[in-house]
């Protein structure tokens, strides 16, 4: 599932100030990047299931391995977790709407914050 309009798709943000941001709302990027590339992934287990919202980017300046990168972001995905395939985004997936919320919700933070950086 797309959340489509969050704002946060196309919004540019330096690597190490989103890196904060991500992890002070749950999201982690681990081992999930390579030099032009990040993903931040939130995990929620709820009883229909495990899921994902996943916020991803790449490098428009710098690389992501090094001290600097300038990152822009992705339109922000939601996907549900079948073991052991991976997850799944496509929209024959059912979302719980009280999840779709919570995503909601927690990237409307993100935007504000990744906002007062730009002020």
């Amino acid at each position: 599932m797309k959340f489509e309009n969050s704002g946060l798709e196309n919004q540019t943000v330096e690597l190490s100030r989103l890196d904060d941001i991500m992890a002070h709302h749950g999201f982690v990027r681990a081992a999930q990047w390579d030099y032009e590339r990040v993903t931040y992934d939130r995990k929620y287990v709820i009883k229909e299931g495990t899921y994902y919202l996943r916020v991803q980017g790449y490098a428009i300046e710098g690389d992501v391995g090094s001290r600097y990168a300038l990152i822009k972001l992705l339109t922000p995905i939601l996907g549900k977790h079948y073991y052991p395939h991976g997850v799944e985004y496509g929209e024959g997936e059912h979302f719980p709407s009280s999840l779709v919320s919570q995503c909601q919700k927690v990237l409307e933070q993100v935007k504000s914050e990744i906002d007062k950086t730009k002020e």
